[in-house]
Protein backbone atom coordinates (compact mmCIF):
# COMPACT_ATOMS: atom_id res chain seq x y z
CA UNK A 1 0.00 0.00 0.00
CA UNK A 2 0.91 2.97 -0.83
CA UNK A 3 1.32 5.83 2.32
CA UNK A 4 -0.50 8.63 2.08
CA UNK A 5 1.30 12.26 1.20
CA UNK A 6 3.38 13.88 4.14
CA UNK A 7 1.40 12.61 6.63
CA UNK A 8 3.35 13.80 9.69
CA UNK A 9 2.58 17.64 8.24
CA UNK A 10 -1.60 15.99 8.93
CA UNK A 11 -0.49 14.97 12.47
CA UNK A 12 0.88 18.27 13.06
CA UNK A 13 -2.35 20.11 12.37
CA UNK A 14 -4.45 17.58 14.01
CA UNK A 15 -1.80 17.49 17.10
CA UNK A 16 -2.36 14.05 17.69
CA UNK A 17 0.05 10.93 17.32
CA UNK A 18 -1.65 8.26 15.99
CA UNK A 19 -0.05 4.41 15.14
CA UNK A 20 1.16 5.16 11.72
CA UNK A 21 -0.43 1.97 10.17
CA UNK A 22 -3.72 2.52 11.91
CA UNK A 23 -3.41 6.58 10.36
CA UNK A 24 -2.47 4.95 7.07
CA UNK A 25 -6.11 2.67 7.36
CA UNK A 26 -8.28 5.37 8.18
CA UNK A 27 -7.05 7.60 5.01
CA UNK A 28 -7.57 4.25 2.46
CA UNK A 29 -11.04 4.77 0.84
CA UNK A 30 -12.76 1.72 -0.30
CA UNK A 31 -12.06 2.83 -4.01
CA UNK A 32 -8.48 2.29 -3.49
CA UNK A 33 -8.67 -0.78 -1.74
CA UNK A 34 -10.37 -2.23 -4.14
CA UNK A 35 -8.13 -1.48 -6.86
CA UNK A 36 -5.39 -3.14 -4.73
CA UNK A 37 -6.71 -6.68 -3.80
CA UNK A 38 -9.46 -5.85 -1.40
CA UNK A 39 -7.27 -4.58 1.26
CA UNK A 40 -8.79 -3.38 4.55
CA UNK A 41 -10.39 0.25 4.34
CA UNK A 42 -11.54 2.99 6.77
CA UNK A 43 -15.21 1.90 7.55
CA UNK A 44 -14.78 0.43 10.33
CA UNK A 45 -12.70 3.50 12.22
CA UNK A 46 -15.43 5.24 10.42
CA UNK A 47 -18.27 3.93 12.31
CA UNK A 48 -15.93 3.93 15.31
CA UNK A 49 -15.01 7.23 14.63
CA UNK A 50 -18.87 8.65 14.27
CA UNK A 51 -19.70 7.16 18.14
CA UNK A 52 -16.95 8.96 19.30
CA UNK A 53 -17.51 11.97 17.48
CA UNK A 54 -21.18 12.24 18.83
CA UNK A 55 -20.61 11.05 22.21
CA UNK A 56 -18.05 14.39 22.97
CA UNK A 57 -19.90 17.06 21.07
CA UNK A 58 -23.29 15.92 23.43
CA UNK A 59 -21.40 15.76 26.14
CA UNK A 60 -19.71 19.36 25.94
CA UNK A 61 -22.96 20.95 25.27
CA UNK A 62 -24.83 19.36 27.32
CA UNK A 63 -22.19 20.76 30.05
CA UNK A 64 -21.76 23.64 29.00
CA UNK A 65 -25.24 25.26 27.81
CA UNK A 66 -27.24 24.51 30.67
CA UNK A 67 -29.84 27.04 29.25
CA UNK A 68 -30.77 25.26 26.23
CA UNK A 69 -33.34 22.45 26.16
CA UNK A 70 -33.28 19.02 24.16
CA UNK A 71 -34.35 20.64 20.75
CA UNK A 72 -31.62 23.15 21.10
CA UNK A 73 -29.05 20.79 21.95
CA UNK A 74 -30.04 18.33 18.92
CA UNK A 75 -29.59 21.32 16.41
CA UNK A 76 -26.52 22.34 17.70
CA UNK A 77 -25.03 18.91 17.61
CA UNK A 78 -26.81 18.41 14.12
CA UNK A 79 -24.94 21.22 12.98
CA UNK A 80 -21.36 19.90 13.74
CA UNK A 81 -21.20 16.22 13.18
CA UNK A 82 -23.70 16.19 9.76
CA UNK A 83 -21.70 15.07 6.03
CA UNK A 84 -21.54 19.09 5.23
CA UNK A 85 -20.19 20.23 8.38
CA UNK A 86 -17.49 17.60 8.81
CA UNK A 87 -16.84 18.00 5.17
CA UNK A 88 -15.70 21.88 6.22
CA UNK A 89 -13.65 20.89 8.66
CA UNK A 90 -11.97 18.14 7.08
CA UNK A 91 -11.15 21.10 4.30
CA UNK A 92 -9.73 23.53 7.08
CA UNK A 93 -6.89 20.70 7.80
CA UNK A 94 -6.10 19.92 4.25
CA UNK A 95 -7.69 16.26 4.78
CA UNK A 96 -8.12 15.80 1.08
CA UNK A 97 -4.72 15.57 0.14
CA UNK A 98 -3.97 12.57 1.80
CA UNK A 99 -6.83 10.07 0.93
CA UNK A 100 -5.94 7.04 -0.78
CA UNK A 101 -8.37 7.18 -3.55
CA UNK A 102 -8.99 4.65 -6.55
CA UNK A 103 -8.85 5.97 -10.09
CA UNK A 104 -12.21 6.67 -10.66
CA UNK A 105 -12.52 8.65 -7.63
CA UNK A 106 -9.44 10.21 -8.04
CA UNK A 107 -10.73 11.27 -11.94
CA UNK A 108 -13.74 12.53 -10.25
CA UNK A 109 -12.59 14.85 -8.11
CA UNK A 110 -13.11 12.49 -4.95
CA UNK A 111 -10.30 14.48 -2.54
CA UNK A 112 -13.20 17.10 -2.15
CA UNK A 113 -16.42 15.41 -2.34
CA UNK A 114 -18.47 15.89 0.54
CA UNK A 115 -19.20 12.05 2.04
CA UNK A 116 -15.39 11.10 1.32
CA UNK A 117 -14.28 13.62 3.33
CA UNK A 118 -16.61 13.88 6.38
CA UNK A 119 -16.18 9.63 6.56
CA UNK A 120 -12.52 9.89 6.28
CA UNK A 121 -12.66 12.63 9.08
CA UNK A 122 -14.56 10.02 11.49
CA UNK A 123 -12.33 7.30 10.47
CA UNK A 124 -9.47 9.57 11.79
CA UNK A 125 -11.11 10.09 15.01
CA UNK A 126 -11.75 6.55 15.59
CA UNK A 127 -8.15 5.67 14.52
CA UNK A 128 -6.92 8.92 17.30
CA UNK A 129 -9.29 6.77 20.26
CA UNK A 130 -7.53 3.63 19.73
CA UNK A 131 -4.28 5.24 19.11
CA UNK A 132 -3.98 8.24 21.93
CA UNK A 133 -7.68 7.13 23.84
CA UNK A 134 -10.48 8.55 24.10
CA UNK A 135 -9.22 11.79 25.88
CA UNK A 136 -7.11 12.36 23.38
CA UNK A 137 -10.05 11.97 20.60
CA UNK A 138 -12.51 13.76 22.42
CA UNK A 139 -9.64 16.91 22.35
CA UNK A 140 -9.37 16.71 18.91
CA UNK A 141 -13.46 16.91 18.05
CA UNK A 142 -13.42 19.40 20.50
CA UNK A 143 -10.61 21.34 18.74
CA UNK A 144 -11.77 20.65 14.94
CA UNK A 145 -15.62 21.77 15.99
CA UNK A 146 -15.00 25.12 17.87
CA UNK A 147 -14.98 27.32 14.63
CA UNK A 148 -18.50 25.98 14.16
CA UNK A 149 -19.94 26.38 17.47
CA UNK A 150 -18.32 29.44 18.16
CA UNK A 151 -20.01 31.49 15.04
CA UNK A 152 -23.69 30.92 15.38
CA UNK A 153 -24.17 31.82 11.53
CA UNK A 154 -21.54 29.36 10.63
CA UNK A 155 -23.34 26.42 12.44
CA UNK A 156 -26.59 27.56 11.25
CA UNK A 157 -25.50 27.44 7.82
CA UNK A 158 -24.01 23.62 8.28
CA UNK A 159 -26.84 22.54 9.33
CA UNK A 160 -29.33 24.29 7.09
CA UNK A 161 -27.45 25.70 3.92
CA UNK A 162 -30.20 26.11 1.51
CA UNK A 163 -31.90 28.04 4.00
CA UNK A 164 -29.29 30.57 4.77
CA UNK A 165 -28.09 30.61 1.17
CA UNK A 166 -31.70 31.99 0.53
CA UNK A 167 -31.97 34.54 3.53
CA UNK A 168 -28.24 35.92 3.00
CA UNK A 169 -29.19 36.20 -0.83
CA UNK A 170 -32.77 38.22 0.23
CA UNK A 171 -30.42 40.25 2.90
CA UNK A 172 -28.18 41.44 -0.27
CA UNK A 173 -30.88 42.30 -2.51
CA UNK A 174 -29.79 39.33 -4.73
CA UNK A 175 -31.92 36.77 -6.40
CA UNK A 176 -33.40 33.52 -4.86
CA UNK A 177 -30.61 30.94 -5.57
CA UNK A 178 -31.31 28.28 -8.80
CA UNK A 179 -30.22 24.55 -8.67
CA UNK A 180 -28.72 22.41 -11.48
CA UNK A 181 -28.43 18.67 -10.89
CA UNK A 182 -25.95 16.74 -13.12
CA UNK A 183 -26.06 12.44 -12.40
CA UNK A 184 -23.05 10.13 -13.16
CA UNK A 185 -22.46 6.81 -12.03
CA UNK A 186 -24.14 3.12 -12.38
CA UNK A 187 -27.70 3.03 -10.68
CA UNK A 188 -25.88 1.12 -7.46
CA UNK A 189 -23.40 4.13 -7.06
CA UNK A 190 -24.21 7.52 -8.29
CA UNK A 191 -22.41 10.38 -8.33
CA UNK A 192 -24.41 13.72 -7.79
CA UNK A 193 -23.34 17.40 -8.26
CA UNK A 194 -25.30 20.59 -7.38
CA UNK A 195 -24.75 24.26 -9.06
CA UNK A 196 -26.50 26.84 -7.41
CA UNK A 197 -26.48 29.89 -8.77
CA UNK A 198 -27.42 33.15 -6.77
CA UNK A 199 -26.94 36.75 -8.50
CA UNK A 200 -23.92 36.22 -10.96
CA UNK A 201 -22.01 33.94 -8.27
CA UNK A 202 -21.93 29.94 -8.65
CA UNK A 203 -20.88 27.37 -7.01
CA UNK A 204 -20.70 23.98 -7.27
CA UNK A 205 -21.23 20.72 -4.79
CA UNK A 206 -20.94 16.79 -4.71
CA UNK A 207 -22.87 14.35 -2.82
CA UNK A 208 -24.20 10.60 -3.27
CA UNK A 209 -28.06 12.27 -3.26
CA UNK A 210 -29.54 15.50 -5.06
CA UNK A 211 -30.43 16.35 -1.59
CA UNK A 212 -26.28 16.07 -0.09
CA UNK A 213 -25.16 17.65 -3.01
CA UNK A 214 -27.51 20.50 -3.37
CA UNK A 215 -26.74 21.19 0.92
CA UNK A 216 -23.05 21.02 -0.35
CA UNK A 217 -23.54 23.49 -3.07
CA UNK A 218 -25.46 25.84 -1.04
CA UNK A 219 -22.91 26.02 2.22
CA UNK A 220 -19.83 26.26 -0.58
CA UNK A 221 -21.92 29.47 -1.78
CA UNK A 222 -23.00 31.03 1.59
CA UNK A 223 -19.40 30.74 2.75
CA UNK A 224 -18.00 32.44 -0.13
CA UNK A 225 -20.58 35.41 -0.39
CA UNK A 226 -20.82 35.74 3.36
CA UNK A 227 -17.22 36.38 3.93
CA UNK A 228 -17.99 38.73 0.92
CA UNK A 229 -20.69 40.41 2.75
Amino acid sequence: MEAPDEPQSLLEKLRVDIDAELLELALTHRSYAYEHGGIPHNERLEFLGDSVLGQAVTVMLFTTHPELDEGSLAKRRASVVSTVALAEVARGIGLGEHVLLGRGEEQTGGRDKDSILADTMEAVIGATYLSAGPDDATDLVLRLTEPLLADPERYGAAMDPKTSLQELAARSGASAPTYSIEASGPDHDRRFVATVVVGDYRATGNGTSKKTAEMAAALNAWRTLNERA
